[in-house]
């Protein structure tokens, strides 16, 4: 293991082993919130990358009753369909030890994520802020969360000033609507991982933390404020 303070970025041999590491400081966070507070609030994002992760976190000796488990954002699909992000969390995390966490599922039955954004806001805000750990991930874009660039609606979504903690959003180049946390609602946290993998992403890293227009890359609005901690979490 390797860190590099001035970008906060930790980095890893292996796969397995980040997400064993990344998984105990994950736990570490929840079991002290839970002793300060009864309660804790775990964001987590979709995708292949955090699978590992999920495995090991879903072991964890913690008391998951008083864990509160959201995401960072969701496509508008049954939460039976393969490329929902409840899909995954239900499958790789919400399982043995974890099994008794409450979960707050971004998708609910309005046909459009426009027409269930209000649902949703209410079902976020009933939830205690700031999050003690949210957990993203990153796009070979530098989008994260469904922060997209090109999307119509990024520019609201990224508005420190939006009271909203979600939004419903349309990919430029996709098919499926997205409902996401705004970039405000994502820094109101303790403390923020970025989980990423592979030297592609490294590279995108690189060109993100480098400065420039947060539109274009929306990840910047995570990496370069100074309101929350972030820690970047890459392997090979």
């Amino acid at each position: 293991m390797e860190k590099n303070n001035k970008a906060h970025l930790i980095t890893f041999q292996a796969r397995e082993e980040l997400a064993a590491n990344l998984a105990a400081k994950i736990s570490r966070l929840l079991q002290e919130a839970v002793a300060a507070r009864n309660r804790a609030v775990l964001v987590v994002s979709g995708g292949a990358t955090p699978k590992p992760l999920f495995i090991r976190l879903a072991q964890k000796d913690l008391p998951w009753q008083r864990v509160t488990v959201t995401l960072a954002d969701e496509r508008w699909v049954d939460p039976a369909h393969p490329e929902s992000n409840e899909n995954l969390v239900r499958t790789y995390l919400l399982r043995d030890r974890a099994e008794t966490a409450n979960f707050i599922g971004l998708k609910n039955g309005y046909p459009t994520a426009a027409a269930g954004e209000k649902k949703c806001r209410e079902r976020l805000n009933r939830l205690a802020r700031p999050f003690d750990v949210v957990v993203l991930g990153m796009g070979h874009d530098g989008h994260t969360a469904s922060l997209l660039p090109g999307s119509p609606q990024l520019k609201s979504a990224l508005d420190l000033g939006n009271p909203s903690p979600c939004m419903a959003i349309t990919p430029a180049n996709a098919a499926m609507e997205r409902m996401t946390m705004t970039l405000p609602a994502l820094l109101d946290a303790g403390q923020i991982f970025l989980h990423i993998t592979g030297n592609e992403k490294r590279c995108v890293l690189e060109q993100a933390q480098a400065g420039g227009a947060v539109e274009d890359m929306p990840v910047r609005g995570i990496l370069l404020q100074e309101h929350t901690p972030v820690y970047t979490y890459w392997s090979p």
